[in-house]
């Protein structure tokens, strides 16, 4: 059946509760805003009826503030009958798509859509993929996987992110804390992340993963206090190790399909010693 665009008043739609994804003014959301004013909303915001009569959008919280920006009254939509869970699951799976998507963001979408599915006890009309390939045996949070591009180790990592303070979890969306180290802090108590909060701003500086771990398993144990925080972040730090990872998805497309992964080492390594060689004769030059 083929679904009706209605044009509905901007102040009847209302943002879905808890919505984990903030609306930004930055310079996408112009350009938005200057189609929006050159064409009109190109693509209606999906939504659902309330019980009070106005309508929650699913889809389309950043269309909505375009049409506001440009001046606008009305907003097209489409309008589909949806449970709540039915409706969490939609929303996640809309905005997850997004680009420049931030860790706090992540985290509460996946920990949103794992809930809802687990409440839906996996019922494959919900959460089948998109293949339409059963779920039987599968956990949600690897039907969760299956359908995103994270596995289910870490959709598992970035729901322990919700368990951070604001403060700190600010702290990993502004990337002065990095994502694993932010994981293993997550499993500090409250009291003990009010403390390191504090630790932070008075050594202006930010755990390391070595740091992050000790201070977990010291709190695992009831040994974490103020001084032992102070003196684990007063410490000089040692130079993390730095490891770079190139997927077989990216390899693959500039290797003959024969090639092992051994093989593939051994071309990269002799074109990056070539690559070497010509960068030392242009400096002697």
């Amino acid at each position: 059946m083929q679904e009706v665009v209605e044009n509905i008043a901007l102040d009847k739609l209302k943002p879905f509760p808890n919505h984990p994804f903030k609306i930004r003014e930055d310079e996408a959301m112009m350009e938005t805003v200057e189609s929006v004013k050159s064409f009109g909303v190109l693509q209606p915001a999906i939504v659902r009826l309330t019980k009070d009569g106005d309508y929650e959008i699913l889809s389309g919280h950043r269309r909505k503030r375009a049409c506001e920006l440009a001046g606008r009254k009305t907003m097209p939509v489409i309008v589909r009958e949806l449970s709540d869970d039915a409706a969490v699951i939609f929303m996640v799976d809309s905005n997850l798509q997004r680009e420049n998507i931030l860790p706090s963001e992540r985290a509460a979408a996946y920990k949103m859509k794992l809930d809802a599915m687990k409440r839906q006890g996996m019922r494959t009309d919900l959460t089948s993929d998109q293949q339409g390939q059963k779920s039987v045996g599968k956990t949600s949070r690897e039907m969760l996987a299956a359908e995103n591009r994270d596995s289910a180790t870490q959709i598992q990592r970035y729901i322990r992110l919700t368990e951070l303070q604001p403060e700190l979890m600010k702290m990993v969306d502004e990337k002065k804390i990095a994502f694993t180290p932010a994981v293993e802090l997550s499993y500090l108590k409250p009291d003990e992340q009010h403390m390191l909060i504090d630790t932070i701003e008075s050594e202006q500086s930010t755990p390391s993963l070595s740091q992050a771990q000790r201070m977990k398993k010291l709190s695992q144990v009831g040994k974490l206090n103020d001084d032992v925080m102070l003196s684990i972040m007063t410490e000089i730090k040692k130079p993390e190790k730095n490891e770079i990872r190139l997927s077989s998805d990216i390899l693959e497309k500039y290797f003959p399909k024969n090639y092992t992964p051994q093989k593939m080492q051994e071309v990269i390594i002799k074109l990056l010693e070539s690559w070497q060689r010509k960068r030392q004769m242009n400096h002697e030059r």
